[in-house]
């Protein structure tokens, strides 16, 4: 999988409260998962192409990168959790914003994984809150490849 490539620009640029999941070899529900490791990082506008990187597992086996480039407003504090299966063969990221709706508009962002493939990708521009769902973005919007989301 690969991670959303958000190829929108302009007026129809990608104004979200963006969740990208990543899941290098799908975890099954059986499985037992480690505590997911969770980091905040700043979300910062102004048109630069930026990037935040962490690691987990054992020597830090995978890796997962968020680079994006955003518009307006100022910095927004986001969060990427990672989390392995027991056996270290599996993990998931997930980039989100934990206080809702962003107020910035993402001119491109990507999800990259590394020291793995990825079997499931997908990114919202809305996630559920009280009785709404998830609005996933159309898949024109993103594409997923074995090592990334954009």
């Amino acid at each position: 999988m690969a991670a959303p490539s958000g190829r929108r620009n302009g007026p129809g640029a990608v104004s979200l409260w963006l969740v990208l999941l990543l899941a290098a070899v799908a975890l099954r529900l059986t499985e037992a998962v480690s505590e997911p490791t969770t980091v905040a990082f700043d979300v910062r506008p102004g048109g630069v192409v930026h990037s935040f990187t962490q690691s987990v597992g054992p020597g830090d086996k995978y890796t997962c990168v968020f680079i994006y480039a955003s518009q307006g407003g100022t910095n927004e504090k986001w969060q990427m959790s990672l989390g392995t299966s027991e056996d270290h063969q599996h993990f998931t990221c997930t980039i989100w914003r934990p206080q809702g709706k962003s107020y910035l508009y993402f001119t491109q962002f990507k999800a990259e994984v590394r020291g793995a493939e990825i079997e499931y990708g997908m990114a919202y521009s809305k996630a559920a809150f009280e009785r709404e769902s998830d609005v996933p973005l159309k898949n024109e919007e993103f594409e997923v490849t074995k090592t990334a989301g954009a």
